[in-house]
């Protein structure tokens, strides 16, 4: 079976770091959070939104769960930013090397910093974009840290 570049980019990388992850093709696509959630049959939280801000200029990866809205306060403060706003389309392509509704952690092109929210860390499994819309890789989220090479922060409002 062969899949689009983006995805086989990101196979390549898991392949290469030796993990343990799967990367399964769902044909309804999982453009939200929710349908990802669905569509894998999991718990909203363990769904991994890629988001891309640019931080002064550069470009910074949020790892957030589905359930949850990335603060854009805490992104700048874990980036050391102070001008912060979601990166437009082209520069998602851009930063990350995919298109945005298919965003994988890794590997990137132009990303200077990536964080994850430290709720991540509770799940034995967590699901992330692996390069298309229809795509989702399953790993470990301390296999996550390391391969996005993240520090884990508090970027979800709590309560």
């Amino acid at each position: 079976m062969t899949w689009p570049e983006p995805v086989e980019r990101v196979s390549a990388y898991l392949r290469d770091a030796a993990v343990e992850a799967r990367i399964e093709e769902f044909g309804e696509g999982t453009p939200t959070a929710r349908d990802a959630a669905r569509a894998v049959g999991c718990e909203l939280s363990q769904i991994v939104k890629s988001l891309v801000f640019v931080c002064d200029g550069a470009f910074v990866i949020a790892l957030v769960p589905g359930d949850r809205r990335a603060d854009e306060a805490a992104v700048g403060a874990a980036a050391g930013a102070e001008l912060v706003r979601i990166a437009r389309p082209d520069e998602v392509l851009h930063a990350t090397g995919f298109e945005p509704g298919g965003v994988a952690p890794f590997p990137t092109r132009a990303v200077t910093q990536t964080f994850m929210d430290r709720s991540l860390l509770v799940h034995q499994e967590v699901w992330v974009g692996a390069g298309s819309p229809a795509h989702m890789a399953a790993l470990a989220p301390g296999e996550l840290l390391r391969l996005s090479r993240a520090r884990a922060v508090d970027l979800t409002p709590h309560g």
